[in-house]
């Protein structure tokens, strides 16, 4: 399990097949298990190994704004194990814009678990010192670097077919009602 700078806060990750490593990451964060964990990919032709085939929405939103801060939620296509999506049919991706976590998941061959390195509920740590003072010994590896935005990624559900934002963060949700609009898709993004 290893912490690492991201274009929005530290993340925490490991593969997100392996289930003792993901195990690891919800221990180690204080996570309930009901709560699903987003998957950073190297770029978005991962997608289709862990999506379900996405709307022309989801692709839209995906070439617009990867990398970045955006993070999308999308139907699994029943690779990801159940403890990564805590059981769910949908789950969340994005590709970072930071090189770190790419050349993480691109030497993985496949994308990580990346969540933000934190406790539950506690707030997001923007420098490897913070993750230091919160997780302590929890992390196998702290690579050091900047996380540039400082925000946690924008999500939006794209699982049905009015997307819906269910956190606007470091993309506003009027930059992905503007996108969605140019695309003739305007009235289809929900709060």
């Amino acid at each position: 399990m290893v912490a690492f700078p991201t274009d929005t806060v530290y993340g925490l990750g490991g593969d997100a097949f392996r289930v003792s490593a993901v195990t690891r990451v919800y221990e180690v964060k204080h996570r309930p298990r009901h709560m699903p964990l987003p998957l950073l990919l190297a770029d978005i032709g991962q997608l289709d190994s862990v999506a379900a085939p996405v709307s022309e929405v989801a692709r839209l939103l995906a070439r617009r704004f990867w990398p970045g801060g955006l993070t999308l939620v999308v139907r699994s296509r029943g690779t990801v194990p159940d403890i990564v999506t805590a059981g769910g049919e949908g789950v969340a991706v994005r590709v970072p814009d930071h090189p770190v976590p790419i050349f993480l998941a691109r030497a993985l061959g496949r994308p990580l678990v990346g969540t933000s390195a934190n406790i539950s509920g506690m707030p997001s740590c923007r420098t490897a010192a913070e993750v230091r003072r919160q997780l302590d010994d929890g992390v196998d590896m702290i690579i050091e670097g900047e996380c540039s935005g400082g925000v946690e990624s924008t999500v939006v559900d794209v699982t049905t077919e009015v997307p819906v934002v269910v956190r606007e963060g470091a993309v506003s949700k009027e930059s992905i009602i503007r996108v969605c609009s140019e695309a003739g898709h305007a009235h289809s993004v929900g709060l």
